[in-house]
């Protein structure tokens, strides 16, 4: 027994590197990782932003529409008439604003130099005349009453000349600068409200926000629409998605940019490529038919079709074969 021991140690040995050389030189497997799936349904329900009777529908169910391309149109007339007003309102108060920066007219400024002028004549005057009536002696109440009022005209003339020399400062110095303020404010909101109008006019067009083709026509011209109620139902094209899973043990063979080949029932052929591979685990979709257990850990894979065509519609049930 103990010379045969040495003979197993070695025939374990030689076993287990055998083994060890197999496994390490085991060839990598090179066949197609073929998945189940079907070709994303992507929709979109156009509706506009503004309330309105809807004047026109440019499309039929089952045309094809480019991005940015005029699908409906509503009533414009109350919309631009709006645009108008604030229009108008917008003009008056940038009026009002110039007015105020520019300052008083030179002609009006010229007007108050010239009532200064006249108030320091009529002052001259006054005083003067209170100079002699002082100058002479009062011997009787008549000549009293004459100083009396002599002086008082002084005054008089002397508080109308201050008060056209402070219009005069006041016409020199222009308009407060709290009255501008406010009359740029005006013309902020203003600017702000015809901004306004302009874009509920602009949304009077309702334009497809991709390219895709119409598959329902919910409202027909005539209708009273509300801002979001749905006038359209459209499905995008572009790009055609496919959507798989992928069983855990084969993950590491699904990375974006592999190629793909995504086969109908049909038995047509369309090529793509993998865009995304979800990083959070998932249970098989009931509605996923897949070799592996139902109760097994999937990842989704989102493949993008590089040549669709007509044959390709969405939700068709697709076999997607990924390719070494």
């Amino acid at each position: 027994m103990r010379r045969k021991l040495p003979l197993i140690v070695a025939a374990v040995i030689v076993l287990a590197a055998a083994v060890g050389w197999i496994v390490w030189h085991k060839p990598a497997d090179t066949s197609a990782l073929v998945m189940n799936g079907s070709v994303d349904i992507r929709q979109v329900d156009l509706a506009f932003r503004v309330e309105g009777r809807l004047e026109k529908l440019l499309v039929e169910e089952g045309d094809r529409v480019a991005p940015g391309q005029v699908v409906a149109v509503m009533d414009k007339s109350y919309l631009e008439d709006a645009v108008r007003i604030t229009e108008a309102r917008l003009a008056g108060a940038q009026a009002n604003l110039d007015k105020l920066e520019a300052g008083n007219r030179p002609q009006e400024i010229a007007q108050a130099r010239a009532e200064v002028a006249r108030a320091e004549a009529a002052f001259v005057n006054a005083k003067a005349t209170y100079g002699r009536r002082a100058g002479t002696t009062v011997d009787s109440v008549v000549s009293r009453q004459a100083l009396d009022n002599a002086r008082a005209d002084m005054r008089q003339a002397e508080a109308q000349l201050n008060r056209a020399r402070e219009a005069l400062a006041l016409q020199e110095k222009g308009f407060r600068s709290e009255d501008i303020a406010v009359a740029k404010a005006q013309v902020a909101a203003e600017q702000a409200t015809m901004d306004l109008m302009r874009r509920r006019l602009a949304d009077a067009e309702l334009t497809a926000p991709a390219a895709g083709q119409v598959m329902t026509r919910v409202r027909e011209p005539g209708s009273m629409v509300l801002p979001g109620a749905t006038v359209l139902t459209l499905a995008l094209t572009e790009p055609m998605q496919v959507r798989t899973w992928v069983a855990e043990p084969a993950l590491d063979r699904v990375v974006p940019g592999t190629k793909a080949e995504v086969v109908t029932d049909g038995g047509r052929t369309y090529h793509g490529q993998v865009g995304f591979v979800s990083p959070v685990a998932e249970f098989t979709p009931k509605t996923v038919e897949t070799p592996e257990l139902r109760t097994s850990l999937v990842y989704r894979v989102r493949v993008v079709v590089s040549d669709p065509d007509d044959g390709l519609r969405q939700g068709m049930p697709v076999t997607v074969k990924l390719l070494p």
